[in-house]
């Protein structure tokens, strides 16, 4: 069994998601937000940080994944968005645990069957495929479609090393 943390990263709200996964069977264990706050953006990043770490410390995760990072026009934005994303992968890298990069294309097409999918069809689909599982918000959902897309590609992964 192996158990896999998504990460939406985000510097106002991050989103979480731990699954099991025992062969093509997965299983939702938790979900949630974490919310920065407010202050400087070194507060702010510090508070992702210590309550990723928490929930890390928590679930204890062996796999982590996390959504890649777009550019848009707003590139203070885009920097900001960028730094919380590196304290989303430090955790786990403080845990000597490698981080899976995924595009939102590519999970909304391995989660939805949709490259452009939209957020409810998202919510939509995680609900179906992990039953019970009841997201905390968008970016709950979002997460937990993350852990489910690296769930889907270690499977792949065990697949080829039997071969």
């Amino acid at each position: 069994m192996t158990r896999v943390l998504g990460i939406d990263p985000g510097l106002r709200c991050l989103g979480w998601g731990v699954i099991e996964q025992e062969g093509s069977r997965l299983r939702h264990v938790a979900n949630g937000q974490i919310l920065s706050g407010v202050g400087t953006l070194a507060a702010r990043l510090s508070s992702l940080h210590m309550q990723l770490t928490a929930i890390f410390a928590e679930f204890r995760p062996d796999e982590a994944a996390i959504e890649k990072t777009f550019v848009n026009r707003d590139g203070a934005g885009t920097l900001k968005l960028g730094q919380a994303r590196g304290v989303a992968i430090l955790v786990p890298a403080q845990a000597g645990i490698e981080v899976g990069e995924y595009s939102p294309n590519s999970v909304k097409k391995c989660v939805v069957g949709v490259g452009h999918a939209d957020k409810r069809q998202v919510d939509h689909m995680v609900r179906m495929q992990l039953p019970g599982a009841e997201p905390a918000g968008p970016d709950a959902a979002d997460a937990l479609a993350i852990a489910m897309c690296h769930a889907f590609h270690l499977q792949g992964l065990r697949a080829r090393a039997r071969a």
